[in-house]
This record gives structure tokens, C-alpha cells and sequence, in this order.
């Protein structure tokens, strides 16, 4: 559950700190205090999307960060595993977002992707909104809400798995279809390319063993002259050369031997070796002069080869050594091509195999929809009897499109349906009139789905606009009856929805004439009298409105 959160520099916030505990939170205050500040920045500490516009006036960087304990939430601990973000029971969330743009999130103190955060959100939190009844109009939504209501997760990963199968053999096999109309075509082109090349007889690594031949037969007149020059300077110049010079240097060094023999003996070693390498690299150029010899003949032949072979390489743009593994290529397409007639059938049977099975899957999380729609709308038709609207129906409609082939989820239209009042034909959630009885069917909606969601913390954002009186307080009674099993924060403006809390915050803003900020406190119980009441009786708080008041909280502690 959410137990601390740390605001700094976001929107008109500029440092706040407060902490939740167990069981239902409320956040109260003035019209324009800011209450749903506090939710929209847990939103974005949980990876949602953000500009700089949410930055405070004034400030470089907006710093949000919460802790949550993990007590119980195996899902979470897990996913932190995967991740290699696990820190025992407790895991700290933060998010930075600078003036420039930069957008930085953090795990247990690791930077994270955005979408990183997001994941592990739903892991944590399920955040409704005061509008949510306007995206629950969506059919997609009532699809999602209705597959996480009944736990379908499985089924609709199956159906989605299956699909993709199916549009990868589908596409398998219509691109071999396109194909087959220009087969001949390129099948003839093919062989054209193929005789032209095999004509060649290129072996394997022949390009590789013509070029250095072809190098050194090109040069063989620089070779004979720079062998002659160096065997001029080793041996056979009878001025001067190597073999002269070291015999003297040998000579010189023997006659000092006698004297210091310990330093001469190394020199001579290493000099009679020096002459034994020089007579051997003199006998070396002497045999590779003797065998030098120009060849015009095979000069001329491995010009004009490797001139053929470069042709067909740049004529198929590849490499001259890249040659005989291109013809490999050619000759495994010319292959496909004549061998696409069993190719195509088998691609048939492929994509009818993969189609069966995915309709097979389709019409089981059919199957599991409609006996999860039964409960789902059970479960929302009694909330709605509780919220003030007796004789209500809520009827989660399942209809199996005839489609060919299933959608990635599935092959069903899912639409909720109500009827607000007895006698009321049930109609589409989009066609009720009243903004109250909408919102008192989303939160029905809500609660049931919060029940399942199995979520450590729901976060109801002014889900109760529209609604007052009596129903009010079943509203309370409602999300202090969830908080039993899950912690719940909640923004409201009624004084029956904030009694039946636990934990009772109040958001205030302030101002100086030049600028202004919100600030959050914790409500003793002496406070949250003077707040009820206030919820009660506006500005001026009497004695009368005080002791109503108090008398609503008794009655909360009574029930708590």
C-alpha cells in the first residue's frame, strides 16, 4: 500500500510530505485547493505522461516520490525480482522532470524507463476517476474491464498468442501468392542470371588465389631489379657489401677476445650468426632471381578473368569473393520458386491450422466472458440498489461477431447496458440522461472491479460528484467496506464520504499576493470536526453544523 508520498516544485505545491495509512484516506479541502493535485502526482510518479507545464513557476525541476510497503503483494515482489529491484518490503518510487524536458524515473534508487514505472504501477495502484464514466462508455474499456473483472487474463493472452501465429502464416502465405504471379517471370529471369554465372566455373576461393598472382606477375620486372639490388648489398658487390663489412667487424672482435673475453664472446656469437643469415638471405634471392621470369601469356589470362569475374560482380552488386555464395542464393531461389507449388499448400494448411486454432481460443474466452458478464453484472446491478437507485439493472452484453477470422482479443462485442430507473428499458451507459445516475453507475462499476482487481490500493478521485444526501452515505459506507480489503485514498467534497474514513487529510491553499501554494495536513480529530463541518455548513461553521459533525463521526466510529 501507498505509505508516504513527497512532493516538491509540481504544479502550485511547492514542498509538501504526507503519509497514509491502512484502511480508507480521504483528501478534503476548498473548491480550487487542489485536491486531485495529490492523485495526478502519483499518476506521474508511476510513469504516466507529463510536460514541463507541470513544473511550478519559478522552480528548474518538479521531484515526486513515494513509498509503498510490499507486505502481501506478491505480484509486485516478483516483478521487482525479474527486474533486479527487489529491496525487501518496502519499495521507493521517484520521478524527475526538468525544465528541459528530461524525464528520469527511479526504482529502489535505479533509473528505470518510463515504462518500467507504469508496470509496476499496475501492480500497486488502480486510480478511478471523477470522469472515468466517460471512457466506460468506450467499448474497448468495457472489453478490458469486463476480461480483469473475471480474471481472463490467461484466455485473452492465449487468443492473442493465437493470433499472432495466424497473421504470420497468413502472411506468409500471401506473399508467396503475390509471388506466384510474377513466378515464370522471375524464374526465367533467374536461369538467365544462373547459365551467365555457372558458365563461369568459378571455384570457391579463386578470386582469393588469381589477385596475388596477378599482383606479382604485373611487377616482375620491379621484383628481378629490387632482388638483384639487394643481393648487390649482401653479397655480390665487390665494393662494398653486408657479408664484407661483418667478416671485418668478426675479425676486429676475435682479435679482442684475449683481452675481455667475457664481453667479446656475446658480441661474437651474435656476429657469426649475423654472417650465417646473411649467406642464407644472399642464397634465397639468388634462387628467387634464378626462377623470376615475366609471363605475358598468364599475365594476360588473369587480366582478363578476374577483369570477367569483377564484371559479374558489379552487374549483381556484390563483391568479386562474394561471387559463389550469391550463385548459392540465385540457385536456392530458383529452387523456392520451382518447388512453390508445394510450398504453397503447405503454407495453406499452415494458415488454416493456425486460423482453427485461434478461433478455437476465441470461442472459449467467449465461453468464459459471458458466465464472467452474469457475475460481473450481478455484483453492479446490487451496488446500484445500494447507491440509491432501487430497481436499477446493469447487464454486461456479450455478442459474438461472425467474423472470419477473430481480433487480437477476441471475436466478441462487449457492451454494458443499464436501466436507472424500474420499468426503464435498458438502454446503452452513453444514453443515460442523468450525470448523477452516471456517476453512481460508474462507481458501482468501480467498486466491483476494485473488489477484483485484488490491487493493495484503489484511488478514487471525486467518483462521488453528482450524488448527495442519503446516497452519499452509502458511498462512504461503500469505500470504507472496500477499505477492508484494500487501502483506499479517496478525493471528495462530501462530508458523509469523509466521516467514514480512517485517515483524514485536508488540502489547503494559500497565498501571499504573489504567489501560491498548497500545503496537505493530517487531521487530528478535534480538526476533522471543524472540516466536517465545514463540509456542512460552508464558510461560517456554527455550533449546530459542529455537533452535526461530530455526530456523523460517532456514527463512523460506531460502525468502524
Amino acid at each position: 500500500m501507498l505509505q508516504l508520498m513527497h512532493i516538491r516544485n509540481f504544479a502550485i505545491i511547492d514542498e509538501v510530505s504526507v503519509e497514509f495509512g491502512a484502511g480508507m484516506n480521504v483528501l478534503t479541502g476548498e473548491t480550487g485547493a487542489g485536491k486531485s493535485i495529490l492523485i495526478d502526482a502519483l499518476g506521474l510518479v508511476l510513469g504516466q505522461r507529463a510536460t514541463t507545464s507541470v513544473i511550478r513557476t519559478g522552480a528548474e525541476r518538479t521531484d515526486i516520490s513515494a513509498e509503498f510497503s510490499l507486505s502481501g503483494n506478491d505480484a509486485a515482489r516478483d516483478w521487482l525480482a525479474e527486474q533486479s529491484l527487489d529491496e525487501e518490503q518496502t519499495c521507493h518510487v521517484r520521478r524527475v522532470i526538468s525544465r528541459d524536458g528530461r524525464s528520469r524515473g527511479f526504482i529502489n534508487g535505479t533509473p528505470v524507463p518510463m515504462q518500467s514505472l507504469r508496470t509496476l504501477g499496475e501492480h500497486l495502484v488502480g486510480i478511478h476517476g471523477q470522469h472515468e464514466h466517460q471512457t466506460l462508455q468506450n467499448g474497448q474499456t468495457q472489453r478490458d474491464l469486463l476480461d480483469a473483472r473475471g480474471g481472463l487474463s490467461t484466455q485473452r493472452a492465449n487468443v492473442a498468442a493465437r493470433f499472432d501465429q495466424w497473421r504470420e502464416a497468413d502472411s506468409a502465405l500471401q506473399a508467396l501468392r503475390d509471388a506466384q504471379g510474377q513466378r515464370e517471370d522471375r524464374l526465367e529471369f533467374l536461369s538467365f542470371q544462373l547459365r551467365e554465372l555457372e558458365a563461369l566455373d568459378l571455384s570457391e576461393d579463386e578470386v582469393s588465389s588469381l589477385e596475388p598472382e596477378r599482383l606479382r606477375l604485373a611487377n616482375s620486372g620491379r621484383l628481378a631489379q629490387g632482388s638483384i639490388a639487394a643481393l648487390d648489398a649482401l653479397y655480390d658487390d665487390d665494393a662494398a657489401n653486408a657479408q664484407s663489412l661483418l667478416a671485418t667487424a668478426i675479425r676486429e672482435v676475435t682479435a679482442l677476445d684475449e683481452y675481455d673475453h667475457a664481453a667479446m664472446a656475446p658480441v661474437s656469437a651474435l656476429l657469426t650468426e649475423a654472417e650465417v643469415n646473411i649467406a642464407e638471405a644472399a642464397e634465397q634471392l639468388r634462387r628467387y632471381n634464378a626462377g623470376l621470369e615475366a609471363d605475358p601469356a598468364r599475365q594476360e589470362f588473369l587480366e582478363s578473368r578476374l577483369a570477367t569475374i569483377e564484371g559479374l560482380a558489379r552487374k549483381h552488386r556484390v563483391e568479386a569473393n562474394a561471387l559463389p555464395a550469391h550463385i548459392d542464393t540465385l540457385r536456392a531461389e530458383r529452387d523456392a520458386l520451382a518447388n512453390a507449388d508445394e510450398q504453397l499448400d503447405a503454407l495453406s494448411h499452415r494458415e488454416q491450422a493456425a486460423r482453427n486454432a485461434l478461433g478455437k481460443a476465441a470461442r472459449t474466452l467467449s465461453k468464459a466472458r459471458t458466465k464472467a458478464a452474469r457475475a460481473f453484472a450481478d455484483e453492479v446491478t446490487n451496488g446500484m440498489q445500494t447507491l440509491g437507485m432501487p430497481g436499477g439493472v446493469f447487464e454486461v452484453n456479450v455478442t459474438e461477431l461472425a467474423e472470419a477470422v477473430p481480433a487480437r482479443h477476441g471475436n466478441d462485442k462487449i457492451a454494458f447496458t443499464v436501466s436507472a430507473n424500474p420499468g426503464q428499458a435498458l438502454q446503452a451507459l452513453a444514453s443515460v440522461a442523468s450525470g448523477g445516475e452516471l456517476s453512481r453507475i460508474s462507481l458501482a462499476i468501480q467498486v466491483a472491479a476494485g473488489r477484483k482487481d485484488q490491487l493493495p490500493s484503489m484511488i478514487f478521485d471525486e467518483v462521488d460528484s453528482g450524488v448527495g444526501g442519503g446516497v452519499a452515505e452509502i458511498v462512504g459506507q461503500q469505500m470504507r467496506a472496500l477499505a477492508d480489503s484494500c487501502q483506499v485514498l479517496a478525493v471528495t467534497h462530501l462530508p458523509q464520504v469523509a466521516s467514514q474514513a480512517h485517515h483524514h487529510h485536508k488540502v489547503s491553499k494559500m497565498t501571499d499576493g504573489k504567489s501560491t501554494r498548497t500545503t496537505i495536513t493530517t487531521l487530528s480529530a478535534d480538526a476533522r470536526v471543524e472540516e466536517i463541518a465545514r463540509m456542512l455548513g460552508g464558510v461560517d461553521i456554527t455550533d449546530l453544523s459542529r455537533k452535526h459533525a461530530r455526530e456523523m463521526l460517532v456514527d463512523e466510529q460506531k460502525t468502524g
